[in-house]
């Protein structure tokens, strides 16, 4: 390792290194292309930052003067992009490192002129990396190494494209370094068309993963998932907490409830500026937040100091989603909670995303007010304030406290004083947590009654239950299963009730519509499905036609041909005109009447007078041009039309 890295990670407290920063550090990997795959949290970022220094660097420890970049760091989003670049400048700092970055959101214009001055690291994203190639406005024949960090969630986000370009205008000759969480089959394809003779690095098995975070399935009633991530919050008291939201809808309306609840809370989504997304991050790196709602856009790579807590208010989409989401907690050695917030028509869908996972999670319901309560009173007796030595400003103002009041009295005043400064915290409704429901009891002692009229007659329980309440004065808790069959139909009544049935019927055993009910001394034997009735009684199978067969002529029972059924009449309706008679072979065309042959009496057309067919010239109208024997258009003693012809005349002469 470089000196200089060496005293930065000095400088910044690492006493030892993660197993991912120790494997791309071997000896043997030096210069040469990996395909890393670690889980999120420990520590790629600065693994691959120390694994391209000899390729950048050589021999040297510092790095000479700026100009073109010699290493490109891509990342999938501006947030992880951003974070990188932070990491990378204090690691290469003392090595004399100038950094630069290019991500969408931020001015093009104030990135073409730092590429302009001179950068030795590039940090990323694909699109706008890809536009400044193409305005040539970064110039890459220098790059030495290439690293694609969160390389699958590239993929994911479409932008496969944009990596092939950026890979194929880079020099051959260099390194590259593909770090991912997970190895599907296309980023295999792109290592193998991309990098040369690649060495799988792989520090973590899958089921060791997040060992260090506490996954919580919380059961929760539809209405009280909202309340429920309060009081999740209250619960923990964390430093640091993200909520993720599948919307940005869902971001906007659980920020706003969370805020109007005194929580010092911000949002994270797709829709703000790259300007508010980093203030954001900002206010929760040094405290004035301590609650992140989000999206998944902060899903991958970010990293936020003391985050212990991340609630999923809405399920992810996929298990990979789960990983990352949950992957922002339990980093760097440090513990973390991850509870996932279940109604009841998620719940089957949390246990196929925990399943898919590889994670086991523990199943409850979600913290009630009075164990918010309860876990504030057991933080407060636990704080080592209370053991405290007195100082000498506090003196003054403990002896006054204790000499005006009595302990009770301070001890009370203490409690209030700290409830208004925290929220408080919400009633849930009561949640089973049982995740099946319970069988159905048996029915009991019955007796079996048959009635008149099964699948023929169209039977239906829908309508033989309540008729049977009615006539027999029963409940639907009396009647136990009913089942229908071809002729009859049988019911189960229970056995204390079928006497008083009996009685209520008469002696005749009549129900509604004179259908005669029988007690029926067996349970009915198991019928054929509706769906399935055979061929009716008596009914001969079918012997098929006869080929070269017609139709008998005795089938017609009129074999006069069909007329067409007059149409009524309507009772206000006027009398209709009789029709003229016409001569035969004479059609009427009203449209057209004025044509030979149309109507009776009609004249041929002998032309338009002036026209093709032998008229008269036509000579022209009234004012119109010179030529057509016309005079102008106007009143004959008009003064403005007899100056207008003179200067006409005129003009002719």
């Amino acid at each position: 390792m470089k000196k200089a890295l060496a005293d930065a990670l000095e400088a910044r407290g690492y006493d030892t290194l993660t197993p991912v920063q120790q494997a791309v550090l071997e000896p043997e990997l030096d210069g040469v292309d990996m395909l890393v795959s670690a889980q999120t949290g420990s520590g790629k970022t600065l693994g691959f930052g120390l694994a391209i220094a000899p390729t950048l660097l050589g021999t040297a420890e510092h790095f000479p003067d700026a100009g073109a970049p010699l290493a490109l760091i891509i990342a999938p989003t501006r947030e992880l992009a951003m974070q990188v670049k932070r990491e990378l400048d204090w690691l290469y700092d003392k090595a004399g490192a100038v950094m630069a970055s290019t991500v969408g959101g931020m001015d093009m214009r104030d990135e073409r002129r730092t590429l302009a001055r001179g950068a030795h690291v590039v940090v990323a994203t694909p699109g706008r990396l890809r536009d400044h190639i193409t305005r040539g406005s970064i110039d890459l024949t220098e790059i030495r190494a290439v690293v694609l960090d969160e390389a699958d969630e590239m993929l994911d986000l479409g932008f496969r494209e944009d990596l092939e370009f950026i890979l194929g205008e880079c020099p051959e000759a260099r390194q590259t370094l593909l770090f991912s969480a997970t190895v599907p089959a296309a980023i295999a394809k792109l290592a193998e068309s991309y990098q040369q003779e690649a060495v799988r690095v792989a520090t973590v098995s899958a089921r060791e993963q997040h060992a260090d975070i506490e996954y919580h399935a919380l059961d929760v009633s539809p209405r009280d998932a909202e309340n429920a991530i309060i009081n999740v919050l209250r619960f923990h008291e964390a430093p640091n907490a993200i909520v993720f939201c599948n919307t940005r809808a869902m971001v906007n309306r659980l920020t706003t409830r969370l805020s109007n609840r005194g929580f010092s809370v911000v949002a994270l989504s797709g829709e703000l500026s790259q300007a508010e997304r980093t203030h954001a991050l900002q206010a929760m790196r040094d405290g004035r937040a301590r609650v992140c709602v989000a999206t998944d856009v902060a899903a991958r790579g970010i990293d936020l100091p003391n985050l212990d807590l991340v609630i999923h208010a809405e399920l992810p989409t996929g298990s990979d989603t789960l990983l990352h989401r949950s992957g922002r907690t339990g980093r760097a050695g440090r513990k973390g909670v991850s509870a996932l917030i279940v109604p009841p028509s998620a719940k089957k869908k949390a246990q196929r995303l925990l399943g898919w996972a590889k994670l086991s999670a523990t199943w409850g319901v979600a913290p009630s007010a009075d164990a918010v309560r309860d876990k504030d009173r057991e933080r407060m007796l636990a704080d080592p304030a209370w053991h405290e030595e007195i100082t000498e400003d506090e003196e003054q103002a403990v002896n006054d406290l204790a000499t005006r009041f009595t302990p009770q009295q301070l001890a009370a005043g203490y409690l209030r004083l700290k409830a208004e400064r925290q929220t408080a915290p919400e009633d849930l409704s009561a949640v089973s947590s049982k995740h099946t429901p319970d069988p159905r009891p048996e029915f009991g002692p019955s007796v079996w009654f048959a009635i008149q009229g099964g699948r023929s007659a169209h039977q239906d329980p829908r309508r033989l239950l309540p008729m049977l309440c009615k006539v027999g004065g029963l409940t639907r808790d009396d009647i136990g299963a009913i089942r229908i069959r071809d002729e009859e139909s049988y019911f189960q009544i229970a056995d204390v009730k079928a006497s008083a049935f009996e009685k209520a019927l008469g002696p005749d055993m009549i129900g509604e519509d004179g259908l005669t009910i029988r007690r029926s001394e067996a349970p009915p034997a198991q019928g054929k499905p509706s769906y399935d009735r055979g061929p009716r009684p008596g009914s001969k199978p079918y012997q098929g036609k006869p080929q070269g067969t017609t139709k008998p002529v005795e089938w017609n029972d009129d074999p006069a041909p069909r007329t067409r059924k007059p149409k009524p009449e309507h009772p206000n309706a006027k009398p209709r005109k009789p029709h003229a008679e016409r001569p035969e072979g004479v059609v009427e065309d009203f449209k057209r009447s004025s044509k030979p042959g149309n109507k009776p009496g009609a004249k041929p057309w002998q032309g338009k007078p002036g026209g093709k067919s032998g008229g008269k010239p036509f000579k022209g109208k009234p004012g119109g041009k010179p030529g057509t024997g016309g005079t102008p258009v106007g009143k004959p003693n008009s003064k403005k039309n007899k100056a207008r012809a003179a200067a006409k005349k005129a003009g002719e002469s």
